[in-house]
């Protein structure tokens, strides 16, 4: 073990192009993590599918008794992630319910019981932490159980994203504290809060992936959550921190690994292609917790905020709670609310309705008021070049938009269409305020319908 030098800390890092739309953090920045405890009589809506990959099947039947931490759903797909109860209760019915993705999707459906174990403590892991105690194997097995998946947005199942592969070795795991979309707190104060599970949870990772060097990367307009970290790591050898100049969307793996190490994620690649793993800091805290305490991936730190929500703040929410019963208890929607995203206002996407359940890869709601939304109708291109010039990946937006508006799809695959990260830095520049990102989605959809054609 060292003593933290001058070179602990690594500064400036950044990657071309990109935006810088206004933080807008002041809204919540400041707001401790508040638990949410449900009341007898409430129901929460757990679906079966909140990662990417196998969706789950049910494990229980309408009129069980559930215990909070319980499994619900699971599946025997390799790329999948079992889903557990966040309450003591019972189930109601197993149906599809209305879901974030804007679909219907087959969920539990479990009515809150008047008796609800004690919250557990969360800011600090209760017992020693040596990460050579735990073998690799088991980090994953536990993680496996725990049901966890990214919590940055992506939900990809983290056993799966940590287990080593012999043909492609990880050298250094990243967590990503950059949290460069605007709004959104939930990592911020989870750094300021908790940076012991966080970095428990970036050493097991390490450990898992047979990583041996660890990278905490923080925006620099989070000097707090810098000075915490930097605490955290001081004596831990391996640990170090990059503090990445603040720009949208440094927060995305591709951007993240350029800007800290140089390495280029080759299109239609992986991280761990360049010999790295990249966890978000909400998900590193979820493995401390899951491989020290065994606990379940059934609550989530969730930020709700802007002008349009009366009491905004950080919660830590169960997973399947209702969007409804989550913005009653932050005071309900302003006068002026307009539009409510799921995340925030860059890739976020829009809700129209509120009856739809936090799943685990809800990171923040953020409602707008009228004043803020514009309705610009979309125009002829101008050929002014803005989308390239601030597109991160170095695509041609509007060329890909046309191709897909022709439904051409080779052209589009051609242009690199699979490449877009859907970052939204396109339309954020656009004087014509093409709705590329849209068309973006509508290109994947056409491109994947064809292959399986």
């Amino acid at each position: 073990m060292t003593a933290i030098t001058t070179d602990k800390i690594r500064t400036k890092f950044t990657f071309r192009r990109g935006v810088h739309p206004p933080h807008r953090k002041n809204f919540s920045a400041s707001q401790p993590i508040e638990h949410i405890r449900l009341s007898s009589g409430q129901q929460v809506v757990v679906p079966m599918s909140q990662h990417l990959g196998a969706p789950c099947s049910p494990t229980v039947e309408a009129k069980q008794q559930v215990v909070a931490g319980q499994e619900v759903g699971t599946s025997d797909a390799f790329v999948s992630a079992p889903v557990h109860s966040p309450v003591n209760g019972v189930v109601k019915q197993i149906s599809p319910q209305p879901h974030p993705t804007g679909k219907k999707v087959l969920s539990v459906v479990i009515t809150v019981g008047a008796e609800q174990p004690q919250p557990q403590q969360w800011q600090e892991l209760t017992t020693d932490f040596t990460p050579e105690n735990f073998e690799p194997e088991k980090i994953i097995d536990a993680i496996r159980k725990a049901g966890l998946v990214g919590q940055g947005g992506a939900a990809f199942p983290t056993a799966v994203k940590l287990m080593a592969n012999p043909k492609k070795p990880i050298d250094t795991v990243i967590l990503n504290g950059c949290e460069c979309e605007p709004y959104l707190t939930s990592d911020h104060r989870l750094m300021l809060e908790a940076p012991g599970p966080m970095v428990a949870g970036l050493q097991l990772a390490m450990r898992a992936a047979g990583a041996q060097r660890g990278i905490i990367a923080i925006e620099d307009n989070k000097p707090d959550a810098i000075r915490t970290m930097q605490e955290a790591v001081k004596d831990i050898s391996n640990l170090e921190l990059a503090v990445c100049q603040t720009k949208y969307p440094q927060g995305g793996e591709r951007q993240l690994i350029l800007a800290v190490l140089k390495r280029v994620v080759p299109t239609g690649g992986l991280p761990l292609d360049v010999g790295v793993v990249v966890v978000n800091a909400g998900t590193a805290s979820a493995i401390a917790w899951a491989c020290i305490e065994g606990r379940c991936c059934n609550e989530r730190i969730v930020t709700v905020t802007g002008a349009g929500i009366q009491r905004p703040g950080n919660f830590r929410v169960p997973v399947g709670m209702l969007l409804s019963d989550l913005i009653d208890h932050c005071g309900g929607l302003t006068d002026d609310a307009e539009k409510v995203l799921l995340g925030g206002p860059m890739m976020g996407p829009t809700t129209g309705r509120l009856d739809v359940p936090i799943v685990k890869g809800t990171s923040g709601i953020t409602v707008m008021t009228r004043n803020e939304i514009t309705l610009d109708e979309e125009m002829p291109c101008i050929h002014c070049s803005r989308c390239v010039d601030h597109c991160p990946l170095s695509l041609v937006p509007t060329r890909i938009a046309h191709a897909v508006k022709a439904r051409d799809v080779e052209m589009a695959l051609e242009y690199d269409l699979l490449a877009c990260i859907e970052c939204g830095c396109c339309m954020y520049v656009c004087p014509s305020k093409i709705p590329l990102v849209q068309y973006m989605k509508s290109g994947k959809e056409m491109a994947r319908k064809a292959k399986q054609k």
